[in-house]
């Protein structure tokens, strides 16, 4: 079994013992399912539950996996209007396990792997969409001069910066030629607005499988999953949940294609944009479609970067990451017909 799948416990219970108030080893340790980039572990311990994200060992892209700055931008985060989990420890010494690592605290509550959310009834879908909204709007209200991230994110372009670094991610695991990745790519570098302005804290993978909720309601309790955060445009926070939601329904597209939204209580992509706009009281959006087709491409560059683990055994889901994989050419062709639209 690779290491992405088990955890040395022992060392860390070592590491934390020292360093974490109240730490009460020995430690258990259970891999949560979800989640391709980072391997993430509950910790159950005598003091109660933490949670453990680490990097996954062997050869890694430059920039990716950067734990350091998950605990950095939440740890900034805390006490503000965007719920984040408690930062407790992070560790930047490989010898400990054989990557860094860093722990928090576990929030109890419930996360919905679909936008669907079939557990719930039309209400309360209707109430976790308006908190994820708000929550989205919160986000990049944030002063990030007063939270101490103005540097977390270079200046300039945002958008030119994060097609040419995507580009050259998926150029780097590629592991076939797919045509239209390469239409694409050509497309968000020729076709690309000017830059507005605007620079904000981003999330870079906003969804609701990335939420934790109230276990018996519906406000957000933390925003999980901040590997791709940094300083940049805060449309492409907003049409990554669209670019999620155009996707198919079901366990593994995890989308609302083809789903009849208003007999479930669920908004359309325009009634989620306009609440998002009015919550920062903007008149509309530019080129959405552009920031559409920037997402389905970065999504693509992101799985390509799974199946690539995966050939390579170092996925933190193998199987998985071979089924995700497949679906490189998928979001390519959609990130063109995004491209086209004019919503």
């Amino acid at each position: 079994m690779t290491q992405t799948q088990t955890l040395d416990t022992g060392a860390v219970a070592a590491f934390l013992k020292d360093r974490l108030p109240g730490f009460d080893g020995p430690i258990e340790a259970q891999k949560f399912e979800g989640g391709q980039s980072n391997p993430t572990f509950l910790l159950k311990t005598g003091a109660g539950n933490y949670v453990l994200r680490r990097k996954p060992p062997g050869q890694l892209l430059k920039s990716a996996h950067a734990v350091d700055r998950e605990f950095r931008v939440q740890s900034a985060l805390a006490g503000s209007d965007v719920p984040v989990a408690k930062m407790h420890v992070l560790c930047q010494d490989p010898d400990v396990i054989g990557s860094d690592f860093y722990v928090m605290d576990h929030v109890a509550g419930r996360n919905f792997n679909e936008p669907t959310m079939p557990e719930m009834d039309n209400a309360g879908r209707t109430a976790v969409i308006s908190d994820m909204n708000r929550v989205l709007a919160a986000l990049h209200g944030v002063d990030i001069d007063a939270v101490g991230l103005s540097d977390y994110g270079p200046p300039g372009h945002y958008l030119e910066r994060q097609v040419a670094r995507w580009s050259k991610q998926y150029r780097a695991s590629q592991t076939q030629e797919i045509p239209s990745m390469n239409r694409l790519m050509d497309r968000l570098a020729d076709e690309m607005p000017d830059d507005d302005g605007q620079r904000t804290l981003v999330h870079g993978d906003y969804r609701i499988d990335n939420l934790i909720f109230e276990a018996e309601g519906t406000n957000c309790l933390a925003v999980l999953d901040w590997e791709l955060s940094t300083i940049g445009h805060p449309y492409a926070d907003l049409a990554s949940v669209i670019m999620q939601w155009q996707l198919p329904a079901g366990r593994d597209g995890r989308g609302l294609m083809g789903v009849d939204r208003d007999a479930l209580g669920l908004p359309s992509d325009e009634a989620f944009i306009a609440a998002y706009c009015d919550r920062r009281g903007l008149p509309g959006i530019d080129d959405f479609g552009y920031y559409l087709g920037f997402c389905f491409f970065r999504m693509a560059g992101i799985i390509q970067g799974v199946l690539k683990r995966a050939l390579d055994g170092n996925a933190s889901n193998p199987e998985r990451a071979m089924k995700v994989g497949a679906y490189v050419p998928v979001f390519a062709e959609n990130g063109l017909r995004a491209l086209e639209s004019t919503q």
